[in-house]
């Protein structure tokens, strides 16, 4: 685990040698924008508010969600609040079995010995410890030379219960098929820990998942209008919200493409 001050000093050198710059609207694509797709990187923390090595991670998270790198590189990020930790002193408000079930296929397929907490995979290609801002330099760089797919939000409007998303895609290399995923997001939350590894803690939280839903699977470029049922937890019309949505490979392989917007 890195110490408070080794961590800080990290993500300092990291924010340095990266040249981040947040961008105004938080982890959303700028009015406009014609970057290439493969300057679009998901990045995905499993972590947990029962894990006392997980806040170093989640302030990595909160300084890169939403920045570009120097190179142009828009980072996506996204926090999923795994359960395993929730029988040993706290229950996660914001964790869900459909994220631990989520790390477990990630875990399979890097064939670790086991899942744990802080973890970021970076467009489903890497796995690095979630605090690693070194590894994630590493990852970044590595990703900017990776093959990817446009994908856009067009338009997402919420109707009743549900969000009518509508995207367009381009086609995948080789005509490989494609999982769309939508993923709906607080945009910040806060936790004041009452018991286990951060008891008396207060907890910041950006990009906090509440939903995962595969949408769509294509084969080819395509243009779709798909629904996001909405979670319980979103009220509607109240901002601080965000969809995100990624083309990845089956098997959860890489990550092809992501847009965000808020709703």
């Amino acid at each position: 685990m890195i110490g408070t001050l080794s961590n800080f000093v990290s993500m300092i050198l990291f924010a340095v040698f990266f040249g981040l710059s947040l961008l105004p609207a938080q982890a959303s694509s700028p009015a406009g924008a014609t970057s290439s797709p493969n300057s679009v990187v998901l990045v995905e923390l499993f972590t947990s508010e029962g894990c006392s090595s997980c806040p170093p991670a989640d302030s990595l998270l909160r300084q890169i969600n939403g920045a570009r790198t120097r190179t142009g590189q828009w980072i996506v990020g996204i926090s999923e609040h795994v359960t395993y930790w929730n029988d040993l002193g706290w229950v996660d408000p914001y964790s869900s079995e459909i994220y631990t079930a989520r790390q477990y296929s990630y875990g399979n397929r890097f064939r670790l010995d086991s899942v744990y907490t802080p973890q970021m995979v970076i467009n489903g290609t890497e796995e690095i410890v979630g605090s690693d801002s070194d590894g994630l330099q590493r990852a970044l760089q590595k990703e900017n030379s990776q093959p990817k797919v446009p994908l856009h939000i067009l338009s997402a409007t919420i109707a009743g219960g549900v969000l009518n998303v509508s995207f367009s895609m381009g086609a995948a290399a080789d005509g490989q098929q494609v999982d769309i995923m939508a993923v709906l997001t607080d945009d910040s939350d806060r936790s004041n820990v009452g018991r286990g590894e951060n008891s008396g803690r207060t907890l910041d939280h950006v990009s906090v998942a509440r939903s995962l839903t595969r949408v769509a699977t294509v084969l080819s470029a395509t243009q779709k209008t798909v629904q996001v049922p909405l979670p319980a937890s979103f009220a509607s019309g109240r901002g601080g919200h965000h969809l995100i949505l990624f083309a990845q490979t089956p098997g959860f392989g890489p990550v092809l493409g992501t847009d965000s917007k808020p709703i």
